[in-house]
């Protein structure tokens, strides 16, 4: 299921997971059976890697793999009250995305407190998947308290306002995601601030840069979690699903989703690469990895650039346009969800200030006046109350 309860239909171009079902069942699941489908598929999903297969298609038929395997192994080790609990995925896998060793979040969503009846069954199918070589993280909550633990914490709220319905009643995850409405908790002016402070905790444990030597393709600046955090706000404020819909929103220019969508896919890559060539979950980008990756992905020595070389270039290059993006839209973002919008007050012709940014008066400013250009920085120290330029102008 997607994010509104949906399933995610296996796709036609990859047949291995139309025959996982069947597999299964002749193996009457036995863990060895389970064992057998998850490598297999691993090896398949190395081998479309190696052949250049849009990252995209292997990040979620990955997903898709191990929903059917959660399933299966949810019907069959759950026991009778499989039908009374919802099976919920969350976090990244929540949004239909994993790598061959990225976290697999469940949840186990109780129908009431008490789980003494049917503690049991729940323990019996966590062991289960252990046993089949799933390292799955896993929580077992009420709608109380999942309400509860997402007021205290605003990690396990983004986890679970991300939530997708592996099995179990509808109803119940559909009450479960009533209970996180943003007019139950987390408004979407309070999430904004709240991700937008963790994303600048996160920045300064790498040095506010970009540019680290050995980066972490995940988190540091221009990393997947900051393309991660402007699809949890938009998500949150207005109800958008995919980044696409940012350019209905006005958010974005085409241009600008294209740079985007291009950068999560070298980052999906480069992380997809790392997994499979460390066995783990590594999202380092050591200096060993850097020369492995540029051979993997098919970058050869140059006169003047070594493989590796190409490839870090192509990095930082992905990184700075991400960095640069997230902030663009992090900006636009608290203008139309914490700032109600001002009157502009003019300086000249060229330039006025709204809401304590300064902004040009047309999108023509710059190509009718190329001296302009200079002038937005002797404006910028010459309006001290000034906070920095708008992303673009207004109207």
């Amino acid at each position: 299921m997607n994010a509104h309860g949906k399933f995610l239909d296996p796709i036609a171009d990859w047949p291995y997971l139309t025959a996982v079902p069947a597999a299964l069942e002749a193996g009457e699941f036995s863990p060895v059976v389970f064992r057998q489908v998850l490598d297999e598929g691993t090896d398949l999903l190395k081998d479309r890697f190696v052949a250049d297969e849009p990252i995209e298609d292997l990040v979620r038929d990955r997903a898709r793999l191990v929903d059917m395997t959660l399933r299966a192994a949810w019907a069959n080790h759950a026991g009778k009250f499989a039908g009374d609990l919802s099976l919920v995925a969350v976090g990244g896998y929540g949004r239909g995305e994993l790598h061959p060793s990225s976290d697999i979040d469940i949840m186990v969503l109780l129908p009431k407190s008490d789980s003494a009846d049917w503690q049991p069954d729940i323990e019996r199918f966590l062991t289960f998947l252990w046993d089949i070589g799933l390292e799955v993280g896993h929580s077992v909550r009420s709608i109380d308290d999942c309400q509860r633990e997402s007021l205290a914490d605003i990690s396990v709220a983004t986890t679970l306002f991300e939530a997708r319905l592996l099995s179990g009643p509808e109803p119940l995850f559909a009450g479960m995601r009533r209970a996180l409405a943003p007019d139950r908790l987390w408004s979407s002016q309070d999430f904004f601030e709240a991700k937008c402070k963790e994303q600048t905790e996160r920045h300064h444990r790498y040095f506010d840069t970009a540019y680290n030597l050995e980066p972490n393709v995940k988190s540091s600046p221009g990393g997947l979690r900051d393309i991660q955090t402007i699809g949890w706000v938009a998500k949150r404020h207005f109800g958008t699903d995919t980044l696409d819909e940012l350019v209905a929103h006005g958010f974005l220019t085409r241009e600008e989703l294209r740079k985007l969508k291009a950068g999560q896919s070298f980052l999906w890559k480069v992380r997809f690469g790392l997994h499979l060539l460390t066995g783990r979950r590594e999202d380092r980008l050591l200096f060993d990895y850097q020369i492995k990756l540029a051979k993997l992905f098919g970058y050869e020595d140059a006169s003047f650039t070594l493989a590796v070389e190409q490839l870090m270039q192509k990095y930082y290059r992905t990184v700075m346009d991400v960095s640069l993006l997230n902030e663009m839209l992090l900006q636009l973002f608290r203008e139309a969800i914490l700032t109600q919008s001002a009157a502009p007050v003019a300086i000249n012709a060229r330039f006025q200030i709204r809401n304590d940014y300064l902004e040009v008066t047309h999108s023509e400013v710059f190509a009718r006046y190329p001296s302009a250009l200079l002038e937005l920085f002797v404006l910028l120290q010459q309006q001290p109350e000034v906070r920095g330029c708008a992303p673009r102008p207004s109207g």
